[in-house]
């Protein structure tokens, strides 16, 4: 069954992409818990993040890593926050969301509502602050 990440995989649905591997995909979360929350996901639709063969899972989390770096410069915060909830679509993904304080992360608070032009920006934002790491490495 195609999930609404396999669509945005796929390009059915847009979305605006942060990072972008053979294998994995970043992009902004439309509801999101704070201004620069991404959701990393296996290309191929996994739906139980344990799942992932042994050489995916420690992909995905070295590509979390590095998108992590660029949202960390791109919105200024103590921590970028790591959440695998795995219960609202059925296909792994890590939210990776800029803290200052755990309560940044509570996924039962209200979501942000972000115009589309507004998160068209963050993720250029972020996007520039992965480029100018990688150019600097």
């Amino acid at each position: 069954m195609s999930t609404i990440f396999s669509k945005i995989v796929s390009g059915e649905i847009p979305a605006h992409k942060v990072a972008e591997s053979n294998d994995f995909l970043a992009f902004l979360d439309n509801s999101p818990l704070a201004e620069g929350h991404v959701l990393v996901i296996p290309k191929k639709e996994t739906d139980y993040i344990f799942d992932i063969d042994d050489a995916n899972y420690m992909g995905i989390w070295m590509f979390a890593k590095i998108v992590a770096q660029g949202i960390k410069v791109a919105f200024p915060c103590e921590k970028v926050g790591v959440a695998v909830v795995g219960l609202e679509v059925p296909h792994a993904h890590i939210h990776l969301v800029p803290i200052n304080e755990i309560g940044d992360i509570n996924f039962s608070k209200e979501k942000l509502t972000i115009d589309d032009e507004t998160l068209s920006e963050h993720a250029e934002r972020i996007r520039q602050a992965l480029a100018d790491l990688t150019s600097n490495n």
